[in-house]
């Protein structure tokens, strides 16, 4: 184990427990006099959905987080902290969703909601971008395979993809529904549009 699997291991336990409270929040539903059953499992259809959003929002930064630390090979504390720092939004993400998917039909309090959970999407985005710009500052905590030069020019394309975030903050006082819908959308293009870790020897993207 390098010096970054610890780190790494630690993370990993952060990002388990924090997918799993998701599912923990969407309570068995009760029958009602009217529909029975089915209709009850039918009217949760919020709480599936944000728990679907969130999973994936929480699984793919865990992907990514990954991808980044098999080409870490020591750490030092700006770095560890800055992944404290990650890992405090990360276990923060069940909350939002809870909150979202208990007001994502109550009108102006669907608004707040919505607002909430995006303003800690963007923070989860800032952190990560924070992590990566302090790998790519000098490239010394690197394993020696990656081109740091390269690695830092994808600064700019990794800020880019994180102005989705704010916009869904101001997109919260349009529609909730649609709020969570730009979320999950955010979450597969980060899980399909990667920034890879540009490794040397490897051809330049025309």
């Amino acid at each position: 184990m390098n010096e970054s699997g610890r780190v790494e291991a630690f993370s990993d336990g952060v990002f388990a427990i924090a997918i799993t409270l998701l599912i923990l929040d969407i309570k068995v539903p009760k029958a009602g006099d009217h529909g029975g059953l089915w209709t009850a499992i039918g009217a949760q259809w919020p709480s599936y959905a944000a728990y679907v959003v969130s999973f994936l929002v929480i699984g793919i930064m865990w992907v990514n987080h990954h991808q980044v630390f098999s080409y870490v090979v020591r750490v030092d504390r700006p770095l560890m902290f800055l992944n404290l720092l990650l890992l405090l939004v990360v276990a923060a993400v069940p909350w939002p969703t809870a909150m979202l998917a208990e007001y994502l039909r109550e009108g102006t309090a669907s608004h707040a909601a919505a607002a909430v959970y995006s303003l800690v999407m963007v923070a989860m985005a800032l952190t990560f971008q924070a992590l990566w710009w302090h790998l790519t500052r000098t490239g010394h905590l690197f394993d020696p395979r990656v081109d740091a030069t390269a690695a830092r020019a994808t600064r700019p394309r990794f800020a880019l993809g994180s102005l989705g975030y704010p916009l869904t903050v101001a997109l919260a006082f349009v529609s909730a529904p649609l709020t969570l819908a730009a979320h999950g959308l955010l979450a597969l293009y980060y899980g399909f549009n990667q920034v890879p870790v540009p490794l040397r020897g490897d051809e330049p993207t025309p």
